[in-house]
């Protein structure tokens, strides 16, 4: 992707700098290093996702995520020397937009990384800006395969050495969310997508793995995610009899599709990716939701004492969104970043001359996060690869099952 408030904007950046500057027992000299006496010198690390529009519920909970992750570096003078700031750029999920915000970021000299894009079309346009200017990109939520192994994934190469991800793809979501039909006793399933890149790839990857299960597939049906009228789509798959409609995009489509095919007679559950699993699916969905499905990255947060402690701190923070979806991802991908400072910034005179030094470091970074150990391989894929199934019950997302895939 995936997935998960709404500010409204005249220009398609909003750029918030926050400077969370240490505050130890020095009283109120934010800029003291704790060593020399002198001002620290200033890194940023970029965030770059929809703040604004039908996605915002994720994106600014990506965006609350690094900022936690951030202000706890500079209060532990996690970088000596140093104080790092957070730089929020709004995407909107649009790739033309995210393109023009990427852009803007990277003319700030300061800028040395950035935890982003939410969706995988948006993200294939701000890469290469971000390649181009040797500045580390990490997703806490890019599912595409496509954007860490190339096109052909029989033959993978990795694009640009400056992208990584902390979430897994849609190659292990897809073949998870197939056997998880199959295990609900689903043999006969329609799928539906919004043609954009994450829906499509979903979708494809899922059919690969329910038809290798032996699955069937009855139809095969797009939506335009412009519409919000889905009475054509579910008029030409109900008469195929599935037993669920597997969907790939996000829930600002899915959870009126939902609510739209219960009205309609297909009375029968909706299955999504981690693009539709979000509360905000189950407002929109109605009380019809009830066992419509969904996978996401991950296990759920609170799972572990790490995710209990990261939800903590974060509730305690106050901000006014909540983490969503890919908080844990993004506090994970921020702190990549951050471990690799600690290398890269050492004997650096300014970021920028750190930002391919930063790079080679969180090639190499380890360390137990919030949702695991966090490394990548050659590709700057996380090592990482659990995805868990939800299932709607009470209105209200439940785990059902987690699982290495790996």
């Amino acid at each position: 992707m995936a997935q998960r408030s709404v500010m409204t904007m005249g220009a398609s950046l909003l750029v918030a700098s926050i400077a969370l500057a240490g505050c130890g027992s020095r009283g109120d000299d934010t800029t003291d290093t704790g060593t020399t006496g002198g001002a620290a010198k200033v890194a940023k690390i970029g965030v770059i996702a929809p703040l604004s529009g039908d996605l915002s519920a994720l994106g600014k909970g990506i965006q609350h995520s690094v900022e936690l992750a951030v202000k706890q570096a500079n209060d532990s003078k996690a970088i000596p020397g140093w104080t790092l700031e957070v730089e929020a750029a709004d995407d909107e999920g649009k790739a033309d937009v995210g393109k023009n915000a990427a852009t803007k970021l990277v003319a700030d000299d300061q800028l040395i990384g950035v935890v982003g894009n939410l969706n995988s079309s948006v993200s294939q346009q701000t890469q290469p800006v971000f390649a181009a200017a040797n500045i580390t990109q990490i997703s806490p939520a890019n599912t595409g395969p496509a954007l860490t192994r190339g096109a052909d994934n029989n033959a993978p190469a990795r694009p640009y050495k400056t992208y990584f991800r902390t979430c897994t793809t849609d190659i292990a979501q897809g073949g998870f969310a197939a056997k998880f039909l199959i295990d609900q006793g689903i043999k006969t399933v329609a799928t539906i997508h919004d043609k954009k890149t994450y829906g499509q790839g979903l979708v494809q990857y899922f059919t690969e793995a329910y038809k290798a299960a032996g699955g069937t597939v009855v139809a095969a049906e797009t939506i335009n995610p412009d519409e919000s009228n889905y009475a054509p789509v579910v008029s030409k798959v109900a008469p195929s009899k599935p037993g669920a409609v597997f969907y790939g995009g996000e829930y600002p489509q899915a959870g009126p599709l939902s609510k739209q095919m219960k009205a309609g007679g297909l009375n029968v559950p909706l299955m999504g990716g981690d693009g539709i699993f979000d509360p905000k699916y189950i407002e929109l969905a109605g009380s019809t939701s009830n066992n419509d499905l969904a996978t996401s990255v991950g296990e759920p947060t609170d799972a572990s004492e790490a995710g209990k402690k990261f939800l903590a701190d974060y509730e305690a923070a106050k901000y006014a969104e909540p983490s969503a979806a890919y908080g844990g991802y993004s506090y994970d991908a921020a702190n990549a970043i951050i471990n690799a400072l600690k290398v890269s910034l050492k004997d650096a005179k300014d970021a920028k001359s750190a930002r391919q030094a930063t790079v080679d470091a969180v090639g190499k970074v380890s360390f137990d996060g919030v949702t695991g150990k966090v490394s990548f391989d050659e590709y700057g894929d996380t090592l990482v690869k659990v995805i868990t199934g939800y299932k709607v019950e009470g209105g209200k997302w439940a785990s059902i099952k987690s699982e290495n895939v790996g």
